[in-house]
């Protein structure tokens, strides 16, 4: 049974990680702007926790509707792992490997986004300067940095996770 479990949960992370990396692909190849937009991150968190759960049922289904907190969060975990690490491969890839020019393109759209958004909100221009000179010395697809990303990303997820697990799990009232 835990071998089956986990294939499951691999294979839903497959398709998270597929389905992140077609994000990324597409927004490459038709506007790299889209990387930008916060609408997107949004768009990503969700498809993130939806797929994660809909991993979490299915091995509470594989376990014939019992499954333990340890069970549910390692299915949860497991895909998110596998889904946001392909992710990450392929954003390595193409912004450090296929097109580094890409990332510049992604940085600048980033500072105009953000200027524009602190500006929407009264930020003065002080503060929006100190922004912009961060952004401008930081370069996001570092692999050091995506790397660092990535740590922070299992981490928020593990604890959404560990509610997740908490919610999902269920007892077989007939185990012993």
């Amino acid at each position: 049974m835990e071998n089956s479990l986990k294939s499951s949960a691999i294979q839903y992370g497959l398709y998270l990680g597929l389905i992140l990396s077609s994000f990324t692909i597409i927004g490459y190849a038709v506007n790299i702007e889209i990387l930008t937009k916060w609408w997107l991150g949004i768009i990503l968190f969700i498809l993130i926790i939806v797929i994660g759960i809909v991993s979490t049922a299915k091995a509470k289904s594989i376990l014939n509707g019992f499954i333990s907190f340890k069970e549910a969060f390692t299915a949860w975990f497991t895909t998110i792992v596998v889904g946001i690490l392909i992710s990450t491969v392929v954003s390595i890839l193409i912004f450090n490997v296929v097109d580094p020019e890409a990332a510049e393109l992604v940085k600048q759209a980033s500072i105009e986004a953000t200027v524009s958004m602190m500006e929407n909100f009264g930020t003065p221009q002080e503060t929006i300067d100190m922004a912009i000179t961060e952004m401008e010395n930081t370069n996001q697809f570092a692999v050091v940095n995506l790397l660092k990303s990535l740590a922070w990303q299992f981490l928020f997820y593990a604890i959404v996770g560990l509610l997740i697990a908490l919610i999902m799990k269920k007892k077989d009232p007939d185990a012993a």
